[in-house]
């Protein structure tokens, strides 16, 4: 969507957030300060590393609690989206997230930002007013979780039929190929 108040780039670092944890299997990916730094790492702007800021134990603890909420917000959007906006404007006001209007190559956008130098409260700001766009612009049926039997991953569908079931076309090849086996199976 053009005239969005997200960007792909946000969006995608929530649900890849989220998806550090994975429920089913118990494995969580930001389990140590250095797993830490290669999430923020992969997931700055382009060029960006975190930089010679020293991450700590307390960053992470605080990043997973900000993972906690985002992923809260993506299980529960399609079934209770009072409950989610709640969720995100408390995320929010917690970061102490600040929109910033910007103009930029002939297009006005608005941006959150959070007025704290905590890489938590960026990481917040970033994915929590990202999934608050989606969802003011497409729906919050856009937000969920994977349909596949053995997985919980999370996804954001921005597709134009917004009719996204799984959270990988692994775990919709997996669906796909179960169905078929109980079709024949039974025939």
């Amino acid at each position: 969507m053009l005239d969005a108040c997200y960007t792909d780039a946000a969006v995608q670092t929530a649900v890849d957030l989220a998806n550090t944890w994975k429920p089913i299997k118990g494995e969580d990916a930001l389990e140590t300060v250095a797993q830490l730094r290669d999430f923020l790492d992969a997931h700055s702007p382009a060029g960006q590393a975190t930089g010679p800021r020293r991450l700590t134990g307390t960053d992470l603890v605080e990043v997973r609690e900000v993972r906690e909420t985002v992923r809260a917000v993506l299980e529960r959007a399609t079934t209770d989206a009072a409950a989610t906006a709640a969720l995100i404007n408390d995320g929010l006001r917690r970061s102490r997230a600040t929109p910033a209007l910007r103009h930029e190559h002939d297009r006005w956008w608005t941006e959150v930002t959070a007025d704290s130098d905590r890489c938590s409260a960026h990481l917040a700001a970033t994915t929590l007013s990202a999934l608050a766009a989606v969802i003011a612009t497409l729906g919050p049926a856009r937000l969920g979780v994977c349909a596949g039997s053995n997985c919980r991953g999370t996804f954001v569908d921005l597709s134009r039929n917004g009719s996204k079931q799984y959270c990988t076309r692994t775990c919709a090849h997996r669906a796909s190929v179960a169905a078929y086996r109980s079709r024949n199976a039974r025939g």
